[in-house]
């Protein structure tokens, strides 16, 4: 209640969920912005990117502040829980360059740890785990680095990093280019769009209903 009235508002995991139509934005996230609503450390956040153009909205999973790229954004709970749930296995593409040459060799272990060998980090990562990646390609390399594109199902804590850590390859930038066949384009960094109704469309085609098969 307030002021005398009942407001129809409640707060989960960050989205506010009240009576106002319903918003899905995609944007071009920067690096060194994080995504949560406020930081301690005074770090800059997409909600600053945002301003005060938008009604609330809430950052469907995460993006890590050293990675950039395709960020969602919704007042949506409902739709950001289908986004997120791991049962949609919706592909999601980065772009990451190595601190490498990616020949062959090196190429083909990236190739069976995205098969799903087991990887073994440093200790920041505390032991094992099995990690996995749908798929894995060379896109170009120059004198010193190499670009991949790597595309995942699944979405486990900086799970790139990780895996390619474990292969004694430092990941340089990485940048999320597509969720589904939602794709980042032309959006300049920082920048904020809607989705189409026909991106929305192809989106809801590709995630299953809560409760349903």
């Amino acid at each position: 209640m307030h002021n005398g009235r009942i407001v129809d508002e409640i707060e989960i995991d960050g989205l506010r969920l009240g009576k106002s139509p319903p918003i899905y934005l995609l944007m071009n996230k920067p690096r060194g912005v994080v995504t949560t609503a406020s930081d301690e450390k005074g770090r800059e956040t997409v909600y600053g990117l945002l301003g005060a153009s938008w009604p609330w909205v809430g950052a469907v999973g995460r993006l890590d502040k050293a990675s950039e790229g395709l960020l969602l954004l919704t007042n949506d709970s409902e739709w950001a829980a289908r986004i997120t749930d791991p049962a949609s296995h919706l592909d999601k593409k980065y772009h990451v360059q190595v601190d490498c040459v990616a020949d062959d060799s090196l190429l083909a272990k990236i190739i069976r740890e995205c098969a799903g060998a087991e990887v073994t980090g440093s200790a920041a990562w505390a032991g094992r785990e099995h990690l996995r990646a749908k798929a894995a390609r060379l896109m170009r390399h120059g004198d010193k680095n190499s670009w991949l594109e790597i595309t995942l199902d699944e979405g486990k804590n900086r799970q790139i990093r990780r895996l390619l850590e474990g292969l004694d390859v430092r990941v340089l930038r990485l940048v999320r280019v597509s969720i589904g066949p939602l794709v980042l384009g032309d959006l300049k960094k920082g920048a904020t769009r809607e989705l189409t109704p026909e991106e929305k469309r192809l989106i809801d085609t590709k995630i299953p209903k809560r409760g349903g098969p």
